[in-house]
Parts: structure tokens; C-alpha cells; sequence
């Protein structure tokens, strides 16, 4: 009986060591000169986080833990409050809970999202930092302590409020300054914007002449729907920190000196702050995929292994 418990104590631990049951961290900074209100959406059919929204105010983090098999979003949400009969709301981001917690919604467009999907296909993290429905907020994703060559950092740190075309520009409520940025698809409804009906595809929905301002400003962010090769990251057993204006002193006021009511076509900001993009770009379609395969069959191989040494133990205490 000793020996039976003894195996199954073994059995057992070798199992969770093979299956990764861990947690993986975001670390959520507000580094604005204002207060920020994260949103947090599980992916369907993913189980909620017990925190779907709270307050940062500048200066503040928030650490959270999530299953190694998670998959959602983050998202800011700005000049929050709370009307007479409680009802709480933001003019960007907001959820539409009528509450500080999101519970289940997701943001409002226009708003800058942080994506991931966590231990996908290869054992490998994916993540994001999506412009495509629009922008509110300059945020920044780092790894901490990941592995793999495209294991690097994203996100858009440049001013889009300021440089957004006047055709795509949502103001404050008081009107005096631009709080967010629309997408295209939100602005015009158009199919070809949005990638739908017949621009449904890669082939035939491409960059438009808005989504490439956010292109040139956050070259590593989703500009638009099939904006894959240089805006999707992977790492291996990863933390994150997610920080809103990582740069100093990002503020929601329009760039002075630009002219963004004037009615040519919109140009791209001259001098936006970028990402640094001296890290390499490793994304390639059909090269990428080889690679997953590759690391995919190499972690059912290891599996394979630890199973076959499980088998080995068991047959040795059995035997004894």
C-alpha cells in the first residue's frame, strides 16, 4: 500500500510538471498624467478573471494572475465618473457596465487593446497590441523573462490623439481637446475599411490611407484586420507588464501646431514617437508556421519522453 501511494505522489507531480500548471502575471502601470481605468474581456469560452476593471491612478500598478491557458484583453479607459444614480461611465474605452467592473463587455471603440492568447499552438504565447478598433491610450507590452527569437516587445507609444485626422477624431465632452482616434471601419462603415463582404479576405482588403498613419506612427501595432507579419508576437513562459504611456508626460491633448481640421488627406505624423524597432521581426507566414510545427512536435516528443519514464518508474515500484 506504501508503495502504491508512493506512485501515485510521483505519478501525480510528474503529471503537473508536464502539463505546465502554473500561473502567468500581467503587471498593469499607469505612467499617464491622468488617471486611467483598466478593462479586462476573457476570450469565449474562456472563465473570466475575478477582476474585470479597476483604477490606476498615475503612478500606481496592479498585478494580476491568470491560468497559463488564458486568452483576452486589456484595454484603458479615461475621463471616468459616476452620475448621481451611480451609473458609472467613461468617454473612452467604456464598457458599458454601467459599473466600475466591466463583468463579461468589452470596450467601446474607439480604444487601444492589448491582446493575448497564452500557451497556444506550440506551448508559445500570442500577443498584440491592436490599433484596429481605434486608439485611446499609448500602451506598451513587455515580456518579462519569456524565450523565443520573436519574443520582444509592442505596442504604440506615440501620440495618435494629436495627430488623428479631424474626420476620425473624437473631442472631449467640453470639446476642447481630442481624447481618441477612430478607425476607419467605425468612421464610414465602408466594407473595404472594414475587411468584409468581398474585402473579406488577405488578398483583397489592404492597407487604406488612415490605417497607415497608425502604420508609420506604431510600425509593431495592428493597423488594420490582416495587419499579421509584423504585429504578432510569441514567447515561451512569460510574464507581462502592460504600461499605459510608457513614455513621460503623454498627455490627451492635440499636438500643437497641427492642422487636423484641414480637409486634404490625412498624412501620417512627421516626427511620432516609435517603438524601438532594432529588435528582429521573425513573423513570416509559412516560415513562421514551420517553426510552431517544429517547437509543437518538439514538446510532444518531450512529453513523450517524461511518459515513457513514468511507465519505466512505475513497472521498477511495482516490481520492488
Amino acid at each position: 500500500m506504501e508503495q502504491l501511494t508512493l506512485l501515485f505522489s510521483l505519478l501525480l507531480t510528474l503529471h503537473l510538471s508536464v502539463s505546465g500548471v502554473s500561473s502567468t502575471t500581467f503587471t498593469i502601470v499607469n505612467k499617464c498624467g491622468y488617471t486611467v481605468w483598466p478593462g479586462i474581456l476573457s476570450n469565449a469560452g474562456v472563465s473570466p478573471l475575478p477582476s474585470t476593471g479597476f483604477v490606476l491612478q498615475t503612478g500606481e500598478s496592479k498585478t494580476i494572475s491568470t491560468p497559463t491557458s488564458w486568452g483576452g484583453r486589456f484595454w484603458g479607459r479615461t475621463q471616468c465618473s459616476q452620475d448621481s444614480t451611480g451609473k458609472f461611465s467613461c468617454v473612452t474605452g467604456d464598457c458599458g457596465s454601467g459599473r466600475l467592473e466591466c463583468g463579461g463587455k468589452g470596450a467601446s471603440p474607439p480604444a487601444t487593446l492589448a491582446e493575448f492568447t497564452l500557451d497556444g499552438a506550440g506551448g508559445l504565447d500570442f500577443f498584440d497590441v491592436s490599433l484596429v478598433d481605434g486608439y485611446n491610450v499609448p500602451m506598451m507590452v513587455v515580456p518579462q523573462g519569456g524565450s523565443g527569437d520573436n519574443c520582444t516587445n509592442t505596442g504604440c507609444v506615440a501620440d495618435l490623439n494629436g495627430a488623428c485626422p479631424s474626420e476620425l477624431k473624437v473631442m472631449s465632452e467640453d470639446g476642447t481637446e481630442g481624447v481618441a482616434c477612430k478607425s476607419a471601419c467605425e468612421a464610414f462603415g465602408s466594407p473595404q475599411y472594414c475587411c468584409s463582404g468581398s474585402y473579406g479576405s488577405p488578398n483583397t482588403c489592404k492597407p487604406s490611407s488612415y490605417s497607415q498613419i497608425f502604420k508609420k506612427a506604431c510600425p509593431r501595432a495592428y493597423s488594420y484586420a490582416y495587419d499579421d507579419k509584423t504585429s504578432t508576437f510569441t514567447c515561451a513562459s512569460a510574464d507581462y507588464t502592460i504600461t499605459f504611456c510608457p513614455s513621460p508626460n503623454t498627455s490627451q491633448k492635440a499636438s500643437q501646431g497641427q492642422n487636423t481640421d484641414s480637409p486634404s488627406p490625412p498624412q501620417a505624423p512627421t516626427s511620432p514617437t516609435t517603438v524601438d524597432t532594432n529588435s528582429p521581426m521573425v513573423y513570416e507566414g509559412a516560415a513562421f508556421d514551420q517553426s510552431l510545427m517544429s517547437a509543437s512536435t518538439c514538446i510532444h516528443v518531450f512529453r513523450s519522453q517524461i511518459l515513457a519514464g513514468i511507465i519505466t518508474v512505475a513497472v521498477s515500484l511495482w516490481g520492488f
